[in-house]
């Protein structure tokens, strides 16, 4: 797939000549090897079962090759063949099922607000029904001799405040759980409904009997709580995501396209297309990626570089979607919209990191898919044991299964993976590190050796002139005045140093070198090839220039790359974290040796071909050891790959053609140390929120069927043990994890 870079040089997606009367058009990108690929949003996901659910259902569609849903986001992405399906069929399956998609993100971010501002609601009603019928319930339960006629008086009015309120206030579960009946399958939510209604329907019939026991005060309560432990996990499970949703904040919700007769009109983002052109007023966001026709600007581009200075843009110059335009109007011809820009590729990249497959996901829905079956078999059988086996009676038993209903809730082990995987790509992105890979995490937290390449990594692409003692300034300063005229990385590093304001005019030769033909004859600056130098002089261990004056006398300029500024630190950091250092460089032994010696690393190697880098962490890998492999993704690629997992520097290449698992920005490698303890981190804490849910369940249970626990209590319960794996995920934000 064509994508996006942390740089220039992006070429986005095409649509493949999907229709563009489709809503989704803008959506959909096609991937090289011909499949296509949908990116959209998943109404009416409550829970890990939700899912699964999905997913099934689209990878059993013939034709495609992979579905994967977010739980946080709720966002999918699926790739299928389109010789055997269309983005339509599945996404009318989904819709059958009850999970209908939307392609628009401002809808979905403010149809998250919408559901917000709905559960609030929801949770006044039933609060003020709870406290109401609660009042009630103490005349009849405070011990006073009251006749039948004023029990069953306060027993109607209760009901008749429980009910409404029940009915209102009980909508997110109901409409969630009916959607779910209809496709066929059992959510969270269904249990849920089934113990809120049976309280009431208990209540209901106890009241027309004339019975004594009612509990409409716990129904409402019931619904009360469980109104807000979804409203606070909503709100942590959002604060969790929350650079998820920056990112889509950044995306402009309209454009403005000028068409071929300079009419301007406003159009929703999504339905711009390549080709078009825009306008972009200045502090507005740029809505597109695409190249600029015409205009000058300072663009803030700290979205693809990290860099915090705007950068002067100009005609020709690449521009991305979420960045913002500060100072001049500009004309932008679109090359890439809607799901097929830099901003998207990042996105997704970042929520494929969150819900990839690791095998803690793995073992969290295997133990997730279980919970359906079992909790209403677990529910049926505490009904029958105290209803008819111990003889309490019916209404006792339906308490304690509806207690066993409520109590039973998987929520808490369905996130106590995803949720971790949030907090941790959100952070890292802080730092200035994408996921690019779900399970590096995993992998990355069980390293125990760095091997760093030298070239690009350890070192920066900036270039320091070694020989300036040994070269006369006259000849620096002609040099100088020939490196001007070229932006070849040597030419501008000897430049750089020779400070000249003079340039002479040159003819650059490709791969030898420049040339001035002045009066007094041929100047050249490059190769020795080039420079005709015959002299025997040792190839140094760097990279070198030439200098020919027009006498014939040659001047050898030498070069060698700089070390990053926190190369040293980086090598400490990881070195006090318990780990193996090493290098591997194809560059010359000297040079290599230079750089181990300064940075304290023994183990190093130089001139190493590709081949041999792989073979040498094959041998790593055997010996037992786990490598993180730190390299600028060209000639380390197949190194990169064969590692145990990789990191590679921005600057590398395209950003999802190399073969690392993580990506930093920055001039720094700071990023490495940070990631690993990131990565240790978020291990911890996966282990213990496993640990919180299946404590929570061994003692929850139990309690429940054992009849000590009244329906009100496993609400609080439930609800809370949610809460606590998603607070507990939450410290990572903090560093206050142990």
């Amino acid at each position: 797939m064509t994508v996006a870079a942390l740089g220039d040089g992006f070429e986005a997606s095409s649509t493949g000549g999907v229709n563009a009367d489709d809503p989704f058009a803008s959506f959909v990108t096609t991937n090289d090897d011909g499949s296509r690929s949908l990116s959209a949003f998943v109404r009416n996901i409550v829970c890990a079962a939700c899912v699964q659910r999905v997913e099934r259902i689209l990878r059993k569609s013939p034709g495609v090759r992979d579905a994967r849903v977010n739980m946080t986001t709720h966002r999918l992405q699926v790739r299928w063949d389109p010789a055997l399906t269309t983005s339509e069929t599945l996404l009318e399956k989904l819709s059958n099922a009850g999970y209908p998609a939307v392609p628009i993100l401002e809808d979905l971010l403010s149809d998250a607000a919408a559901a917000d501002r709905r559960l609030l609601r929801c949770m006044a009603v039933a609060g003020f029904a709870s406290a109401n019928v609660m009042l009630l319930s103490v005349g009849v339960w405070a011990g006073f001799d009251m006749g039948d006629a004023t029990r069953s008086l306060l027993h109607w009015i209760s009901a008749a405040i429980a009910m409404p309120a029940v009915a209102y206030a009980g909508r997110p579960f109901f409409y969630s759980a009916i959607s779910s009946l209809r496709g066929r399958r059992l959510n969270m939510d269904v249990p849920i409904t089934l113990a809120i209604l049976l309280a009431v329907g208990l209540s209901v019939v106890q009241t027309i009997i004339g019975g004594h026991q009612v509990y409409f005060e716990a129904s409402v309560g019931l619904l009360f709580f469980l109104l807000i432990g979804r409203y606070l996990d909503r709100r942590a499970r959002r604060k969790a995501q929350d650079v998820g949703e920056h990112l889509l904040a950044l995306s402009a919700a309209s454009a403005t396209v000028i068409d071929p007769a300079g009419v301007r009109r406003i159009l929703p983002a999504y339905q711009v297309q390549a080709g078009m052109c825009i306008e972009v007023l200045p502090g507005d966001q740029i809505p597109v990626d695409g190249h600029v026709l015409s205009g000058r600007s300072d663009v803030d581009l700290s979205l693809v570089n990290g860099e915090t200075v705007p950068r002067a843009i100009g005609a020709g110059d690449l521009v991305y979607a979420g960045t913002v335009n500060r100072t001049g109007s500009l004309q932008i011809t679109v090359s890439g919209a809607g799901e097929n820009t830099l901003l998207q590729e990042i996105v997704r990249l970042m929520e494929d990191a969150q819900q990839v497959k690791s095998g803690y996901v793995r073992l969290a829905d295997r133990a997730a898919a279980l919970y359906a079956p079992v909790v209403h078999i677990l529910a049926l059988a505490a009904f029958v044991l105290w209803a008819f086996v111990l003889g309490a009676g019916a209404a006792k038993g339906l308490l304690i299964a509806i207690a066993v209903l409520i109590i039973t809730c998987p929520c808490a082990l369905g996130l106590a993976v995803p949720v971790v995987q949030v907090v941790a790509s959100g952070w890292l992105f802080r730092k200035g590190i994408l996921l690019k890979e779900g399970d590096a995490l995993e992998r990355l937290a069980q390293i125990d050796t760095v091997v760093f390449d030298k070239t690009g990594t350890l070192t920066t692409g900036a270039l320091r002139l070694l020989n300036t003692d040994a070269v006369d300034a006259g000849d620096l300063a002609l040099a100088g005045r020939l490196a001007s005229g070229s932006r070849h990385p040597l030419a501008v590093a000897l430049a750089a140093y020779a400070a000249s304001e003079d340039p002479l005019a040159v003819r650059e030769e490709p791969g030898r070198g420049l040339e001035h033909c002045g009066t007094d004859g041929v100047i050249r600056l490059g190769s020795r090839e080039w420079c005709g130098v015959t002299q025997s002089i040792d190839v140094p261990d760097g990279p070198e220039l030439w200098l020919r004056r027009t006498d014939g006398t040659t001047i050898q300029f030498c070069f060698e790359g700089t070390l990053r500024s926190d190369a040293v630190e980086t090598v400490r950091q990881l070195k006090v974290a318990g780990l193996d250092i090493a290098i591997l460089s194809g560059d010359a032994a000297p040079s290599v040796q230079r750089a181990a010696e300064t940075l304290g690393v023994s183990d190093w190697s130089a001139e190493c071909k590709p081949q041999e880098k792989i073979q040498r962490l094959q041998d790593l890998a055997q010996n037992g050891r786990r490598v993180l492999m730190v390299g600028d993704g060209l000639n380390d690629a197949p190194a990169l790959g064969a590692a145990y997992v990789s990191m590679s520097p921005a600057s590398a290449m395209h950003l999802s053609q190399t073969a690392a698992d993580l990506v930093f920005q920055g001039e720094g490698l700071v990023a490495v140390p940070t990631a690993i303890r990131i990565a240790r981190m978020s291990r911890r804490l996966i282990i213990q929120n496993f640990t919180l849910s299946t404590l929570y369940n061994m003692i929850a249970v139990p309690l429940a069927v054992g009849g000590l626990v009244t329906p009100l209590i496993a609400a609080v319960a439930m609800s809370a043990s949610s809460l606590v794996v998603t607070l507990n995920a939450l410290r990572l934000r903090l560093g206050t994890s142990p």
